[in-house]
């Protein structure tokens, strides 16, 4: 997933692939070799949503056989971009017509790491600055594509398969599901919310106290466009920052006096660290009691966002560590489970300080998958598909309903 980076700018620079997280990266470079893929793959996309508004789909993002910055046409065809400038520069126009209501469009998936966006009845707005392309930041009020419906989905297409995902990392919006169409013929579909889910999710977060309602925005006329992430919500004011203290703080005082297990490889359970809390600090050692890294107490936005305090370094030590502190501290299972991480999800969001936003999110997916926050995917709860040696991918516009 990309990692959000508040109200500055956000770029899609050089660091486009690196920022994207375990399962779509990590996941794709070590997986088995297969059959070779080839240099695109059709993306059917159908729209479903029973709205009559215009479709505009865009696909952009990193060529890795390059590194290259820029966007793909409905032929898969690759554009670099052009030199931004400062103050940024309109962007070439990337975006691709979608289907109308009831129909579907095909297009090629080139060999990208990036976004496939999609947008209703307006095109979106994009800008060059000197480090790359400028994305929509709706948290931010004056940002122009603050008044659009859109949503997107994240991917990598590479030698060793395709990763595509549905994310609401950063907002929960108009809904979509993905899919892969298996070499045998078989498909693999996730991110489909529950018949009534996508009013289920606004209902339910409006009815939560402690100003969780407040991560919802809407148009002048009424419009519900979407729901911003906690991290959002806490600097834009929507939510307290004092929001996850209570929780914070009883775990730092559980594990003063007891230790915390975090075992990070499901393929490696004889590697595991040990935390203790002393003097307001987290240090993990490892099975020689040699302390390998320290966490300082985290805040609120460091556990939505799952960075700062909780930063997660490409590594093999601290970054999985912190990975599942991240999970434990969003998911609110640090104070019944001893043992991270955990890969049941029954004892998800059960504490009455918890990830409110990511616990109703997960209540209205139909298999229960979703990426609520940066790390959803430790213990696979993610909403991702893959598959070695694709013959076609798929997004599905679903009803706002």
């Amino acid at each position: 997933m990309l990692r959000t980076l508040g109200h500055r700018v956000r770029v899609m620079g050089l660091a486009l692939a690196a920022a994207l997280t375990g399962s779509l990266l990590a996941a794709g470079t070590a997986a088995p070799a297969h059959a070779a893929v080839p240099a695109t793959i059709p993306f059917k996309i159908t729209n479903n949503s029973a709205r009559g508004d215009q479709v505009y789909i865009y696909n952009l993002g990193t060529d890795l056989a390059t590194g290259r910055q820029g966007w793909a046409d409905a032929n898969g065809t690759f554009h670099p971009w052009p030199a931004g400038g400062n103050p940024p520069t309109p962007a070439p126009d990337a975006s691709i017509p979608g289907p109308a209501a009831g129909q579907s469009t095909t297009i090629r998936l080139p060999k990208f790491s990036g976004r496939v966006y999609f947008s209703y009845g307006q095109k979106l707005v994009f800008n060059l600055t000197t480090g790359g392309l400028v994305q929509p930041a709706v948290q931010n009020p004056t940002d122009p594509n603050r008044n659009i419906l859109f949503n997107w989905s994240e991917y990598t297409l590479n030698d060793s398969g395709l990763w595509i995902n549905s994310t609401q990392v950063d907002m929960f919006s108009v809904p979509y599901a993905v899919g892969v169409q298996r070499s045998d013929g078989s498909t693999a579909t996730t991110g489909r919310l529950k018949p009534g889910g996508y009013n289920g999710f606004f209902n339910s977060l409006r009815g939560q106290p402690g100003g969780w309602a407040n991560l919802i925005q809407t148009r002048s006329d009424g419009t519900v466009l979407r729901a911003l992430s906690p991290l959002y919500g806490l600097e834009t004011g929507a939510l307290p920052a004092n929001v996850m203290d209570d929780y914070i703080n009883r775990v730092w005082q559980k594990y003063a006096t007891s230790t915390l297990t975090v075992t990070p490889f499901a393929d490696q359970p004889g590697t595991k660290y040990y935390g203790r809390v002393s003097g307001g600090v987290m240090h993990f050692t490892n099975s020689a009691g040699a302390v390998v890294t320290s966490f300082q107490k985290p805040d609120a936005s460091s556990v939505f966002g799952c960075h700062r305090l909780l930063d997660a370094p490409n590594d093999q030590v601290r970054g999985p560590i912190s990975r599942t502190l991240c999970a434990g501290f969003n998911r609110s299972t640090l104070l019944t489970n001893p043992n991270q991480p955990d890969t049941g999800s029954g004892a998800f969001y059960q504490d009455n300080v918890t990830n409110h936003y990511a616990r109703k999110i997960h209540a209205q997916m139909a298999d229960g998958k979703a990426y609520a926050f940066a790390f959803d995917d430790v213990g696979h709860h993610e909403s991702l598909v893959h598959d070695g040696n694709p013959r076609q991918a798929y997004l599905t516009l679903d009803p706002l309903n």
